[in-house]
Formats: C-alpha cells, sequence, structure tokens
C-alpha cells in the first residue's frame, strides 16, 4: 500500500506538457538564427524592440480574448518594472548586441548557462544550498566558456570577448531576474504576466532604437519579413504561450531540464541555415553547457 501511495504521488509526465515543451524549445531555438539572419538587414536595438512590443500587443489581446484581464494592482507594480528590466530590457539588448560579434550558435550556448548563475545566486537570496553536484555544475559552465573563448586562438577569443561579456552579462542578469520573481513572484494570470513584461522591456528599446539607429525597410528581403513575422509570432507569443501551458501540465523541474533543447537546437539550426562552424570546439562547448545545465537543475 505504501509503495502505490508512493507511485501515486510522483508527479505525472503528461503527453500534452511534452508537445508544448517541445513547440517551445524549438521556437525558441530556432530564433537564434533568425535573429542573427535579421541582424543583417535591420540595428539591433530596432530589431529586438518593435518585435517585441507588438509580441506584447498580441499577447495582450490573447489575454483578452481568454478572458484574462490585463488590470495590474499598485503592490505589483515595483516587482512587475524590476522583472521586465532584468527578464526583457537587459536580456533582449545584451543579446541582440552579443550577435554582432558571435555566430548564433555560440551565443546561444552561453545565455543557456542561466540556470547555473541562478542556482548560485539562489544561495544567498532564497537559502537554497548549493550541492555538490550544482558546484561541479558550475565548473563545466566555466569550461563551456573557455571552449568558446579559446578554441579559435587567442586572436578570435579577443575579437569575440565584446560578444562573450554581453552574453554572459544577459545570462546572469536573468539569472538575477529568475531568482528576484521566485522570491517576489509577480500574481498575475501567465499570458497578462509575460504581455506586461514583454512590453514593458522592449517599450525602452524600440524607443532608444528608433531615435539612434538608421532603419531602411525598403532593404528588408522578403525572407526577412518572414522572419520578422516568425521572430514576433513563434518567439514571442506561440513559444511563451506554449510553455505557460508545458508549465501547467509539466513538473516545473522536467519543464526546466527541457529547455535544455534550446542550445542544441540554435546550434544545430545556426550550422545548417547559416553555415555556422559545428566542429570539434562548438560540440565540446555544447556537451560542457548542457551538462553543467543538467547537473545545476538536478
Amino acid at each position: 500500500m505504501h509503495d502505490s501511495t508512493r507511485r501515486d504521488a510522483r508527479p505525472r509526465i503528461a503527453p500534452a506538457g511534452l508537445m508544448f515543451l517541445a513547440i517551445t524549445s524549438i521556437g525558441w531555438g530556432f530564433n537564434w538564427p533568425v535573429t542573427k539572419f535579421l541582424l543583417a538587414e535591420l540595428p539591433p536595438l530596432t530589431l529586438r524592440g518593435v518585435t517585441g512590443v507588438l509580441g506584447a500587443v498580441l499577447l495582450a489581446l490573447l489575454a483578452v480574448t481568454r478572458r484574462q484581464s490585463l488590470k495590474v494592482e499598485p503592490a505589483i507594480w515595483p516587482r512587475l518594472l524590476t522583472a521586465a528590466v532584468l527578464n526583457v530590457t537587459g536580456w533582449m539588448v545584451l543579446m541582440g548586441l552579443a550577435l554582432l560579434w558571435l555566430p548564433a550558435s555560440e551565443a546561444a550556448l552561453i545565455a543557456y548557462t542561466m540556470p547555473v548563475w541562478a542556482s548560485i545566486i539562489a544561495w544567498p537570496v532564497l537559502g537554497e544550498r548549493p550541492t555538490v553536484l550544482r558546484t561541479l555544475g558550475l565548473v563545466l559552465a566555466f569550461a563551456g566558456l573557455a571552449t568558446i573563448m579559446g578554441g579559435n586562438g587567442i586572436a578570435a577569443s579577443a575579437e569575440k570577448a565584446p560578444g562573450i561579456i554581453m552574453a554572459l552579462a544577459g545570462a546572469l542578469g536573468f539569472a538575477v531576474g529568475t531568482v528576484f520573481s521566485k522570491k517576489y513572484p509577480i500574481r498575475l494570470p501567465p499570458i497578462t504576466a509575460a504581455a506586461w513584461q514583454i512590453g514593458i522591456g522592449c517599450l525602452p528599446i524600440s524607443i532608444v532604437g528608433l531615435l539612434v539607429e538608421t532603419t531602411h525597410l525598403d532593404k528588408v528581403t522578403p525572407l526577412g519579413w518572414w522572419l520578422l513575422i516568425y521572430s514576433t509570432v513563434v518567439q514571442f507569443c506561440i513559444a511563451y504561450v506554449s510553455w505557460f501551458a508545458a508549465l501547467a501540465r509539466l513538473p516545473a523541474s522536467v519543464a526546466a531540464i527541457g529547455t535544455m533543447a534550446v542550445p542544441v537546437i540554435g546550434v544545430v539550426a545556426s550550422a545548417i541555415a547559416l553555415g555556422e562552424p559545428l566542429g570539434a570546439g562548438q560540440i565540446a562547448a555544447l556537451i560542457f553547457t548542457l551538462a553543467a545545465v543538467v547537473l545545476a537543475t538536478r
């Protein structure tokens, strides 16, 4: 009877949840080479900001159609603004700029060291002591970064340094935002919370981009327009909604580990679509990064 009770108490893996998680990973994974391609046709701040604002509007419309209120209580605004700056503004700006120096595959690998940094930050903030496995995960994450930085020689590493620093800063900022959101949860319906965070986070980026950057829409290719639609609709709407649907159906740990498919898809898709290298250095960095995240989330 006790065995039966324990079996029943275990979280069940819903097939629908895995399907939604797969949609999320594919949507976010393919967006890395998509963004890299679009940066050749549009300036980074305008690209990231405007697509984010449009995505937030679409999410808000989706929330309304699902009868989710867009109202935000006054007490929630401070944490909502803080989360938007950490999780959206910093992430979008830093990752968009990092792609000017890094291949999409390498930027994706650095970006998805986020769970490792979050586990370290959670120790002093949330009182979650790092285990031996999480400490080993941190070591492997540094090994992955070292592989990216040194794989093609010192000169190449110096050229990539600004991109590596920006991508790492974006990952750290997102990790801080994750821990902040856990300590100070935003009590809003999930789609509403995403719409507000993405909108608040991307609006200043789009304003600054439109003011300081020069955008030549006439030079955007037909493929570029289709990829803009992908970045807006798939990345911000379909992938985010699928992520919320996956979280509602899967244990949080399963969903978090499932996002490790994102850099894998990003690396492979970038190699196929953009002709980026997929040699021993990139494969080693991929293995180190995935192993680090697996250990950090156990």
